[in-house]
């Protein structure tokens, strides 16, 4: 039964990908900051049969980290899903807002990445980033977070190029906005119905995970 880790796993596309991959067979490591949350993916995982466990992860915290992927051990893929957005008008940004979303967003990705990348060596295994839309254009309102995402994409790919060589792979997950609790502080999207939900993305991530260079799912 293979390992996967997921950092976000608490909500959102993370749940939704921590469900797709224990449906499947793979042993599930739910990271996150949400005790509360965490535990109740994790019940519903173990409901249906399936194996998780819950390992606390702040992403923009190295000690954090370094401490999470000590305790998993062995580890077949591992997703970097967490992120956070915050919207509006780049007049609007305050110091906070830029510090939270470039400590998350591209800092916790890196962070994870270094700690994932000896396990996933050791199995041959694979590296997922998810990074939306946002990180192949610009959209309104989104200043910061396409930038952190342009960040990310620059990341994966510099890293596929690193790897060439290697038994590992490092895919990019392009996807459009999806209906989660994602966009609940947001006023530029005034309803995220209409969006896909993330069962699908996940569902679809899952069936175009084998290594390839991008997986790209948009509304």
């Amino acid at each position: 039964m293979p390992n996967i880790a997921i950092t976000g796993a608490g909500s959102g596309l993370g749940r939704s990908l921590a469900l797709e991959y224990a449906k499947n067979g793979y042993t599930i490591f739910l990271l996150g900051r949400s005790d509360t949350k965490l535990h109740i993916v994790q019940s519903e995982i173990l409901r249906d049969g399936g194996k998780a466990s819950i390992v606390l992860c702040d992403v923009s915290e190295p000690a954090s980290v370094s401490i999470a992927f000590q305790q998993i051990g062995n580890l077949d893929v591992f997703i970097n899903n967490a992120g956070i957005g915050i919207f509006g008008p780049v007049e609007d940004y305050t110091v906070e807002d830029l510090e939270s979303t470039l400590n998350t967003n591209i800092k916790g990705t890196i962070l994870t990445v270094q700690s994932a990348l000896p396990l996933i060596r050791k199995s041959s295994g694979r590296i997922l980033t998810i990074i939306s839309t946002a990180g192949l254009r610009g959209k309104v309102n989104e200043s910061i977070y396409c930038a952190s995402k342009f960040a990310v994409k620059g990341f994966t790919e510099s890293l596929q190029k690193e790897w060439e060589t290697e038994s590992i792979s490092i895919t990019a997950v392009y996807m459009g906005g999806m209906n989660t609790p994602f966009w609940d502080n947001s006023s530029h999207v005034k309803d995220a119905s209409s969006l896909k939900g993330p069962e699908i993305v996940a569902k679809q991530i899952y069936e175009e995970d084998d290594g390839r260079k991008e997986i790209v799912i948009d509304k």
